[in-house]
């Protein structure tokens, strides 16, 4: 390739194609230019030269001609931009997932930090982040406190797992490794998709919870599991620093703890997030529905380089037209 089409593909890196290899009529362009360069300098140099033939032409704007063969080179550069199928990454919304909603129910649930009790306040948001999901979603619900559970498993009926979220019940410690590992496996009971029964939907994890592991297995080592396995975890650390609870007649200091959460996440290639009162929770919970609702794909966009070119063209066919209208 000549330093000039180096120079005029450069930019082409940038955009993404279906089909790359017609770039190579970009070639085509500097051949152009130069032959129109060559061809210029050799009017130049007849410049000088009179013949009867240039007494009866009148004297061309030279910027009109210049202008329109830039006009046809920049058509040609489209249209061959146009050819290669040009493609970009469109956010679409997303037909059928399967959503675990993990929700922690360990003791510290109940500070009041967060009014009226971190729980209460999780309850009422994670019912309005159910309703809000495509009804084509199956939905699961998993409690984990000490040990894990699967209260409702996957299902597009959405009865159930507000009626599961309401029953919450607290209970003592907390597992976040358990709660990942059981909702993987809760996974494993999505229905078939009735259109595709060989395809599985793909999958996510949102979990909630205010404190870090005490109990079983590590969530390091479920957040890794749950890479393995493509589905990405989205973390809620819900509560704040001065949260605590009463024990025996005692304040216990209940801080959230977003460390683990942060890992959690970062290792299963999902997103963490905070929130220290029930609108800050609704928000999260609504950029989650955001996030697992929509799919990244490549959408074709030749049209929009094909119409460019076409304009390019038609205000070339112009400038020489109004060259050809100065002549007798």
């Amino acid at each position: 390739m000549t330093p000039l089409s180096t120079l005029l593909a450069a930019p082409l890196a940038i955009i993404e194609f279906l089909e790359p290899q017609r770039l190579w009529f970009v070639v085509l362009i500097p051949v152009l230019v130069i032959g129109y360069l060559l061809l210029n300098r050799r009017g130049g140099a007849k410049k000088g030269r009179t013949d009867a033939l240039s007494l009866m032409l009148p004297k061309q704007r030279g910027w009109v001609r210049h202008a329109a063969v830039g006009l046809a080179i920049l058509s040609l550069a489209t249209l061959t931009i146009a050819y290669a199928k040009p493609k970009q990454t469109v956010l679409v919304p997303r037909e059928r997932a399967t959503i675990v909603v993990a929700i922690d129910v360990s003791l510290s649930m109940q500070a009041e930090d967060v009014e009226p009790t971190r729980l209460a306040s999780a309850q009422s948001a994670a019912k309005d982040f159910v309703q809000t999901l495509p009804p084509k979603y199956n939905v699961a619900l998993v409690s984990f406190a000490g040990t894990a559970a699967t209260l409702v498993p996957p299902t597009t009926d959405r009865g159930p797992v507000l009626a599961g979220i309401d029953n919450l019940k607290l209970q003592p410690s907390t597992a976040i490794g358990e709660g990942i590992y059981t909702s993987l496996a809760t996974l494993a009971q999505t229905p078939p998709d009735p259109d595709d029964p060989g395809k599985l939907p793909p999958a996510r994890i949102v979990l909630l919870s205010d404190g870090k592991t005490t109990i079983g297995r590590t969530a390091s080592a479920a957040a890794q599991e749950s890479k393995d396995q493509d589905v990405p975890i989205y973390t809620i650390a819900y509560g704040t620093a001065t949260g605590y609870v009463e024990i025996r007649g005692r304040r216990e200091p209940v801080p959230v703890d977003k460390a683990e959460l942060n890992n959690v996440a970062k290792v299963s290639g999902g997103e963490a997030y905070t929130a220290a009162s029930a609108g800050e929770l609704k928000n999260v919970y609504k950029d989650i529905g955001s996030s697992v609702g929509k799919e990244r794909v490549d959408q074709e966009v030749t049209s929009r380089y094909a119409g460019a070119g076409l304009a390019f063209a038609v205000l070339a066919a112009l400038g020489v037209a109004s060259i050809a209208a100065r002549w007798p």
